[in-house]
């Protein structure tokens, strides 16, 4: 029989479905030192925040098959170092979704109705009701930054207050959006006609500082900004100064850049702001929902069946995933850059797979693909194994198509999206991309990309190459694409620094240029 460890205090829920099938031990305060002594006797985990999963734990767990985090970030635990073990680890996505959701709506009611300092007032003594008029929901827009299940939830009960309610979310199919009753518009678009905007994304390379000084320079004077999901999205330090000039009427903050929040954090002792220190999944049948849901993946884990909560790569023989790997990854890639070239929410995907690799691996393939695709639009904890069941969620569905009849090369995977198609090999173990649109191309995946397609005539390369260097923006390869439509050329360059939207308008204006796309790779030096 397995043998759990529950630490760092778990419901009690969780643990009694557990003891129903395996031996449990219940230790809610464990030193680190305790922990490493103690690991090797146990084929499961349980943690929530406070124990520290590292490295050399996980060198120590020798029977250990899977760690389950009863919560959402899994920032304690050394995701990388159990992948290498073969160790899947999970969580718990789902179980504190309802708690924030409603937490969410409570900000949204307390600051348009100035709740907190109310009852601050009150309790010095004071009545003073014209100094805490509020404004009501009825009939106002609601921006929502981010459509997934917290983002929807919000949606859903605002609509029940007779708000209308729009939403930025990229990932999301317009289908889906209509399900929800919601308009799918451009960011700039629900910035500046909004009333409230609540922000439900994760915080990425992309979404940090999404909102600044500069996009609150273009919401209306009387919008009240929401953020009960990652700190640092909205910039606390451009906040507190549209706050203190009145350049936008409140806000109401349950998550920071840093916590527990400084005692310097320039948004303590503003008028019209609401904190609360990270209290979104804090409710009792939040920590109840989120241990059920990891004991329930532990008991799948150990019974040999896949886990839609991973966060890491599933269990592959080790044969098979050293094979297979590199396909994986390269499909993966292929994701992403198909998601950027289609410049649009990605809705329906083909993915081709010729060669010998046709064989028994097109779905795993496929879902890596999917992978790419959401990689940016949620949290890290997108992976083969629920890479499926998010794509569906958001209306992306996929159509696989296998054949061991190879092309040019031995083994080619082909993603189309939106018009638009990425095809790419192995040379070696390393992945490749050789054609972009039907433009015959050879581009490393692992780097910033400047994708120009143009007109095939003098100069047109040569210019995009001075103005890049006019920007101290170093090109590191190039490569210049053929196809058999006449008169037109891509170039593919790669690039070292980051290229500022600016720069990107400028190679968009240049003479001959068709279009400028940059794909940007996690592994990219930008």
């Amino acid at each position: 029989m397995f043998n759990i460890l529950a630490a760092d205090g778990i419901a009690g829920e969780g643990i009694e479905i557990l003891k129903k099938n395996f031996n449990v031990e219940v230790r809610n305060k464990l030193s680190a030192e305790e922990l490493l002594e103690i690991i090797p006797n146990f084929d499961a985990l349980i943690v929530r925040s406070a124990s520290k999963v590292t490295a050399e734990v996980l060198e120590r767990a020798k029977n250990l098959k899977i760690i389950g985090r009863a919560g959402v970030g899994v920032d304690n635990i050394d995701v990388n170092a159990a992948t290498e073990k073969g160790i899947i680890v999970i969580n718990s996505p789902d179980g504190n979704t309802i708690a924030a959701t409603e937490h969410t709506f409570a900000m949204l009611l307390a600051v348009s109705r100035n709740i907190p300092q109310a009852y601050k007032s009150m309790h010095e003594g004071k009545w003073n009701r014209s100094k805490f008029v509020g404004v009501e929901l009825h009939n106002k827009t609601l921006g929502v930054v981010g459509l997934g299940r917290i983002g929807a939830g919000v949606a859903k009960r605002a609509q029940s207050f007779d708000m209308k309610v729009i939403a930025y979310d990229p990932f999301v199919a317009e289908s889906r959006a209509e399900s929800l009753g919601v308009k799918l518009v451009e960011l700039e678009e629900l910035f500046k006609t909004s009333d409230f905007i609540t922000v439900h994304m994760p915080l990425t390379k992309k979404t940090e500082n999404m909102i600044s000084l500069e996009q609150m320079k273009m919401m209306k004077p009387t919008v009240r900004l929401i953020n009960c999901a990652r700190g640092g999205i909205i910039n606390e330090h451009d906040l507190a100064e549209a706050l203190k000039t009145n350049l936008i009427a409140g806000a109401a903050i349950d998550v920071f850049t840093s916590e527990p929040l400084p005692e310097n954090s320039p948004l303590i002792g503003l008028p019209n702001i609401i904190l609360t220190p990270h209290l979104g999944a804090s409710t009792i049948e939040a920590q109840i929902g989120v241990s059920v849901d990891v004991a329930g993946g532990i008991m799948d884990a150990l019974s040999g069946k896949p886990v839609a909560t991973a966060v890491n790569m599933p269990h592959i023989p080790a044969h098979v995933l050293k094979k297979l790997l590199p396909y994986l990854d390269l499909a993966e890639r292929l994701g992403r850059m198909i998601t950027v070239l289609s410049k649009e929410p990605v809705s329906n995907v083909e993915v081709k797979v010729n060669g010998k690799i046709a064989d028994g691996n097109s779905s795993l393939i496929s879902t890596s693909v999917l992978k790419g695709i959401l990689s940016d639009a949620l949290d890290a904890n997108v992976n083969l194994v629920n890479a499926n069941l998010l794509a569906n969620e958001r209306g992306i569905h996929v159509s696989e198509i296998s054949s061991r009849v190879a092309g040019d090369f031995s083994n080619t995977l082909t993603v189309t999206a939106n018009k638009n198609s990425v095809t790419g090999t192995l040379f070696g173990n390393e992945g490749r991309i050789v054609s972009i649109n039907n433009f015959r191309v050879d581009v490393d995946p692992h780097a910033g990309l400047l994708i120009c397609p143009h007109i095939n005539k003098p100069g047109v390369i040569g210019e995009v190459g001075t103005l890049l260097a006019g920007f101290n923006i170093n090109i590191s390869g190039m490569q210049v694409g053929k196809t058999d439509i006449g008169g037109t050329n891509i170039m593919v360059l790669t690039v070292d620094n980051p290229i500022p939207p600016e720069v990107m308008a400028k190679i968009k204006a240049v003479d001959a240029i068709f279009d400028a796309t940059l794909v940007a790779f996690d592994d990219a030096n930008n």
